[in-house]
């Protein structure tokens, strides 16, 4: 027997030995579950409406920040590098050097409130409860979380299960589609499904990046600033941006970003050299989706552009990427290439034009399961489970 011949027995007892253990440990494995709320026969049963938006440290401090970015740039969906690769850049570098700038950052943004994304989506949240209150009389629960951070999305879902929401439509908080955003939501709703008896039934909303009182908001937001302080000469539509590679491998988002802009655009009545559609955030050294935000902003600067004005239209609340980096880094990038006057103008928040699209566009998601309860029946049906010999 040759040596390759050795090698190769070896390699298949190893094998044969892996597989054998794999099976062992499923055989013996036994599925655990959260342990299930109290059940009350006779209990109206609620639709749970979840909020979700990226997510925010606990504080503008290195060591919150720093807890935040592993989890954040921890998840695949967001970082697509081979995860050993990625690990060490992640942990031996970035978690030991940009906690502290990011800080800095949170901190020039901070409220006596707290962070300014964790209480705008707050009062969405609240305000959404209210609003639906006038167009439904069927119970339903309004709550909010945050992708990362607090609080978490698992956390939330145990909440509304314990007020016996047994429908839950969740609504990621991103107008525009990405794998990034929207797709990390479903991720960690399913996988805590998972942990789940009594799952409930799960809605998603993949998308409003074209629904029409979201872009009727976005205009009148825009309208009602001009009205104050004048019009400007250019008008920079900024969105997140993403590695290039996400749109040449299906990612949708570089399109709906762009119809965004170009709705946008015709209900304000703007010409297309009015306006251009630009990315932030850029990350490192690969290409990303283009044109550049801060590009942009120098050479208009540059061209000695009298006055530009920033909006946001991804983001429906703002935070430290639009009230540090727009409308402090933009400035700073814009002013000092030569331009003149730039005004940022705030997310939506809770504008009353967009918590009626919100409340329009959950509505509209939740056909069927808006379901008066019949007290009567329910009493009937309690009353019936007790003689059965129900213990509540």
């Amino acid at each position: 027997m040759t040596i390759g011949s050795i090698t190769l027995l070896f390699l298949h007892l190893e094998l044969e030995t892996a597989l054998c253990n794999l099976r062992t440990k499923d055989f013996l494995m036994i599925m655990t579950y959260q342990t299930e709320p109290s059940h009350i026969h006779g209990t109206p049963v609620k639709t749970g409406i979840l909020l979700v938006n990226l997510g925010t440290p606990d504080a503008p401090t290195p060591s919150s920040v720093r807890a935040y970015l592993k989890e954040f740039l921890g998840d695949p969906r967001v970082v697509e590098i081979p995860r050993a690769i990625w690990w060490l850049i992640l942990n031996g570098i970035i978690l030991n050097t940009r906690p502290k700038k990011s800080a800095a950052k949170y901190a020039s943004i901070w409220t006596k409130q707290g962070s300014p994304l964790r209480v705008y989506t707050e009062k969405q949240a609240a305000l959404l409860q209210g609003y639906m209150s006038q167009r439904t009389k069927a119970p339903f629960v309004v709550e909010y979380a945050m992708r990362y951070g607090n609080p978490s999305i698992p956390s939330v879902l145990r909440k509304l299960k314990e007020q016996n929401c047994q429908r839950i439509l969740v609504v990621p908080m991103y107008p525009q589609y990405a794998a990034s955003t929207t797709a990390t939501v479903t991720d960690i709703v399913y996988r805590e499904l998972q942990k789940m008896r009594n799952t409930p039934a799960i809605r998603t909303i993949k998308h409003f990046h074209d629904h029409p009182g979201y872009i009727k908001a976005l205009a009148g937001n825009i309208s009602d600033y001009w009205m104050k302080h004048g019009r400007p000469e250019k008008l920079v539509m900024s969105f997140h941006g993403l590695p290039r590679y996400t749109l040449e491998k299906g990612d949708p988002y570089h399109c709906e970003c762009q119809k965004t802009g170009r709705l946008l655009a015709q209900e304000l009545g703007l010409k297309q050299e009015q306006y251009v559609v630009s990315f932030q955030s850029r990350f490192g050294r690969a290409e990303w989706l283009q044109p550049y935000t801060t590009a942009t902003l120098k050479e208009l600067g540059k061209q000695q552009t009298a006055r530009v004005d920033m909006v946001c239209p991804g983001f429906v609340a703002d935070c430290l990427e639009t009230l540090e980096e727009i409308a402090q880094e933009g400035k700073e990038d814009f002013q000092h290439a030569g331009g003149g006057e730039y005004h940022y103008i705030p997310c939506l928040n809770d504008r009353n034009d967009w918590m009626h699209a919100l409340t329009d566009l959950v509505i509209d998601n939740l056909q069927g399961w808006l379901i008066e309860t019949d007290r009567a029946a329910l009493e009937q049906g309690r009353l019936h489970a007790l003689a059965l010999g129900a213990k509540s």
